[in-house]
């Protein structure tokens, strides 16, 4: 009976074969380090146009709206079609300040992309800037965050079918 006690607990024992760290608990330090360089930003007193126009060249949902070195907002697509184009304002009339989700919330490197996720959701915002002692030194987008976190599932799945499977070691 005690050998199959031992026996048990050395073949049985999947938290020594799955590795305990829970999915979302990748840092956004870790991500971005991962993503392509490059946080596109854009000054508050900038047109509406220009903000646009960014967007555009780079590919980007939105930009971090800053004032002097300070982040002070986030302007995005959804600000423009909501708050611009459905009311009939011009884009080129317009200035980012008028339009921008503000005050920015942000995040540091420290921060899980579970912890972006539940930001992201509870407050139906789609990028986070990220600063560090006060400098921007990147941004976050809901993509970003779902795509760690598809990664992070598909790797804990692996672990947990090899260790059905029986390929842990003995």
């Amino acid at each position: 009976m005690e050998r199959l006690r031992e026996m048990s607990r050395n073949t049985d024992d999947i938290a020594s074969f799955v590795k305990s760290r829970d999915c979302g608990s990748t840092t956004v330090r870790e991500l971005l380090a991962k993503k392509r360089a490059g946080t596109w930003v854009i000054g508050a007193g900038d047109s509406v146009f220009e903000a646009l126009k960014l967007m555009a060249e780079r590919n980007v949902g939105a930009l971090v709206v800053i004032e002097g070195d300070r982040v002070v907002g986030v302007i995005s697509e959804r600000d423009y079609a909501r708050k611009v184009i459905l009311i009939g304002k011009a884009s080129r009339e317009t200035f980012v300040r008028d339009i921008m989700s503000s005050p920015a919330v942000t995040v540091d490197l420290s921060t899980t992309v579970s912890q972006c996720m539940e930001l992201m959701t509870g407050r139906f915002i789609r990028h986070l800037p990220v600063i560090e002692s006060g400098i921007l030194v990147g941004c976050v987008s809901i993509g970003d965050v779902v795509k760690t976190l598809i990664v992070e599932q598909g790797r804990r799945i692996g672990e947990f079918e090899s260790y059905i499977r029986g390929d842990y070691p003995t």
